[in-house]
């Protein structure tokens, strides 16, 4: 079970602080755009999140952008956060992960993943041996294969709230 829980859970990716970043003693953040930053496919990021990315940078985060989808979507997305990105990650593997930190600079021990899917973002980080923030997803995906993930889904985030995952990270 431990494989399908992430470090800590909370609703949206502007709940994420600086402090609880650091609390999780680490200094970069690998980030999902799907459900994490906009709509699904959408080319318009939710409200807030281009002056969270920011905030994270002034508060000396690293962030880059990784996402499964094809470069004509991620790139100009990731241009309106001014931040380094990769496509085609084939996430849950690990090799895209260890990608990124090595784009980044960054050790694994250092690094948060962030995403809206338990079977890519947190396997992923799980199995790539790094921390990692579950969001809950805005927008509903109308792809079979979504609809399949996202019942799968609901018996661990259940278990997830009932057990108030990672909240020793908040101060």
């Amino acid at each position: 079970m431990a494989l399908f829980l992430p470090t800590v859970a909370v609703d949206k990716v502007t709940d994420i602080t600086p402090e609880l970043i650091k609390n999780m003693k680490a200094s970069a953040i690998i980030l999902d755009v799907d459900n994490t930053l906009a709509v699904h496919g959408s080319q318009i990021p939710f409200k807030g999140t281009i002056e969270w990315t920011r905030s994270m940078r002034k508060n000396d985060i690293n962030i880059l952008i990784m996402s499964n989808n094809f470069k004509k979507r991620v790139e100009p997305f990731a241009a309106q956060y001014g931040l380094p990105f990769m496509y085609l990650s084939l996430k849950p593997l690990p090799l895209g992960y260890f990608r990124a930190i090595y784009k980044m600079g960054v050790k694994r021990k250092d690094v948060v993943v962030v995403g809206d899917q338990i079977f890519t973002d947190v396997i992923g980080s799980n199995l790539a041996f790094m921390k990692s923030i579950l969001l809950v997803p805005t927008g509903k995906e109308k792809s079979m294969s979504f609809l399949i993930r996202r019942s799968l889904e609901k018996p661990i985030r259940y278990i997830i709230k009932a057990t108030n995952r990672g909240k020793k990270y908040f101060k």
